[in-house]
């Protein structure tokens, strides 16, 4: 912020007013409310993995999807409710007025098209759902992978600094035994066997199950 020459009537100089618009604050890296570089490269790299996922897809995948997300709407229930609805009040309507109606009851004809509304459901979210399931399957072995990475390098760094406090004279060196421990990359092999074994990654443990 810079000060103009004009004296207020303290005799403290009168701040100008800050460059840009109004309402937003200057800050060393460009204005307010703007992502350091990294954070938009993890984003475009995001963006750029879904694009693949989406251009890998086949038009007839992309259409499924498209109806499984218009079902997953309220909208849809509501619309299947007003048909059916409106089936029986018409066939009712024309039993009153001494017609014939076109599907008495027990309605069938509803009653066939309601079954096949819901196996075209059914289908179409199961298509939907097994593409999803193999993009999460596929994110969480990624997430798996980094894990193991960072703790890898998180490892290193632990045995980096270890190294640096015996080298610095002027540091006392003593023994931690808990740095000895996490300076031991851990065994993902062994954890899950541990998860198993604790009934943890199983379910419910045997004494619940035999009360249930």
């Amino acid at each position: 912020m810079e000060f103009t020459n004009p004296r207020g009537r303290d005799g403290w100089p009168v701040p100008s007013e800050p460059d840009g618009p109004p309402g937003r604050a200057a800050t060393p890296h460009g204005p307010a409310g703007s992502l350091s570089e990294h954070i938009s490269q993890n984003i475009a790299d995001i963006v750029e993995l879904q694009k693949t996922e989406t251009d890998a897809t086949s038009p007839a995948q992309r259409r499924l999807e498209r109806v499984s997300r218009a079902m997953a709407r309220p909208a849809y229930i509501v619309g299947l409710l007003w048909v059916a609805g409106g089936w029986i009040a018409f066939n009712a309507i024309r039993a009153r007025l001494g017609a014939d109606p076109i599907d008495p009851p027990p309605f069938s004809w509803l009653q066939g098209a309601l079954t096949l509304v819901a196996l075209l459901t059914a289908t179409v979210v199961l298509i939907a759902q097994t593409r999803q399931t193999r993009l999460s399957e596929q994110r969480a072995h990624l997430d798996l992978q980094i894990n193991l990475l960072t703790e890898q390098k998180v490892t290193k760094l632990i045995h980096l600094v270890e190294e640096l406090r015996r080298d610095l004279p002027g540091v006392r060196d003593r023994d931690d035994p808990h740095v000895a421990v996490l300076k031991e990359i851990a065994d993902a092999a062994q954890v899950v066997s541990a998860l198993k074994s604790s009934d943890l990654a199983t379910g419910p443990s045997r004494g619940e199950r035999t009360k249930k």
